[in-house]
């Protein structure tokens, strides 16, 4: 479970032998959401809605390093 980033209480996680759409999981205490890469879409899940604006903000943010990181660790998957 590498996490790719740790900010306000929050984890960002990409794990490998995923699966499409391209997405993150993001932890926050009992929560996890799986969150769509480039729709920045929840998929699965549940977050709280500060949180989950923040997991938003991020990806907007970071979205080229986190499509490729989660196609290097599912290379398959390109």
């Amino acid at each position: 479970m590498p996490t790719i980033d740790y900010f306000d209480g929050i984890n960002i996680n990409i794990y490998y032998g995923e699966h499409v759409p391209a997405h993150v999981h993001a932890l926050y205490n009992e929560f996890e959401a799986l969150v769509e890469i480039r729709s920045k879409k929840l998929y699965a899940g549940y977050l709280p809605g500060k949180q989950m604006k923040k997991v938003v903000r991020w990806l907007v943010e970071n979205e080229d390093d986190a499509l490729e990181i989660f196609y290097k660790f599912n290379e398959k998957l390109r």
